[in-house]
């Protein structure tokens, strides 16, 4: 179960007037703070805000556990259903090409993960209800989105821009409640995606993330060598 926590904003966002009558899909969530809710191994809990930015619609998601943050560019108002799948391809998107780019694919078998994401993840629900410290670092994430729009002069064009723009916002070292240091949402994520999708054991996953840093490093060093040439 996909669960989206609306901010206000978003709540407003998600619902339309007619006929002099709100009409919303966002819900009253069962606890009105989201960690008191009954425990799903399978609910995904995420928190939704939305800003205006150069005369558009901007959402932006992020994933309570992991911090890991989306960015959706002109978004149409009231389009619930348009957003989450949206949101899906995005969020599959990304963490293949995370994947693919630091060779973690090896432990990815797409089919039965696909199939998992779709038993798990078919559904969706949007609660009216905010979190504070991952609003904070939304409103992180928004600030520099919106810098980054006026030096450009524009929105992210298509989806594979957003999308890079979503991986450097998920290499920015994060802290929180539940961790003891600072840590990076893409690593987070991806840990949790092969838990939950792919079914791998602790062991594995830490195989795979030490393959990861592995990759990394290969980068970095690529990267000195050229700017030393």
């Amino acid at each position: 179960m996909l669960i989206f926590n609306c901010t206000e904003a978003a709540s407003k966002f998600f619902s339309r007037v007619h006929k002099g009558k709100t009409i919303t899909p966002v819900e009253k969530p069962p606890s009105p703070i989201i960690e008191d809710d009954e425990s799903n191994e399978s609910a995904e809990q995420w928190l939704v805000h939305a800003i205006t930015v150069q005369r558009k619609h901007v959402l932006f998601a992020i994933h309570i556990p992991t911090r890991y943050c989306m960015i959706f560019a002109d978004a149409k108002k009231a389009d619930a259903e348009g957003f989450v799948q949206r949101f899906a391809d995005r969020w599959i998107s990304g963490l293949i090409r995370h994947a693919g780019q630091f060779d973690i694919l090896q432990w990815v078998d797409a089919e039965p993960m696909m199939e998992r994401f779709q038993e798990s993840c078919g559904q969706f629900v949007l609660y009216r209800r905010s979190h504070r410290s991952a609003q904070k670092h939304i409103d992180e994430i928004a600030w520099i989105f919106q810098d980054v729009a006026a030096e450009r002069g524009s929105l992210p064009p298509d989806e594979f821009s957003a999308e890079r723009f979503d991986g450097d916002m998920n290499d920015c070292p994060r802290n929180s409640k539940g961790h003891k240091d600072y840590y990076y949402p893409d690593e987070e994520m991806l840990a949790h995606w092969l838990r939950q999708y792919c079914s791998l054991g602790e062991s594995t996953i830490q195989t795979a993330l030490d393959r990861r840093m592995e990759v990394k490093r290969e980068i970095w060093a690529i990267q000195r060598q050229l700017d030393a040439d």
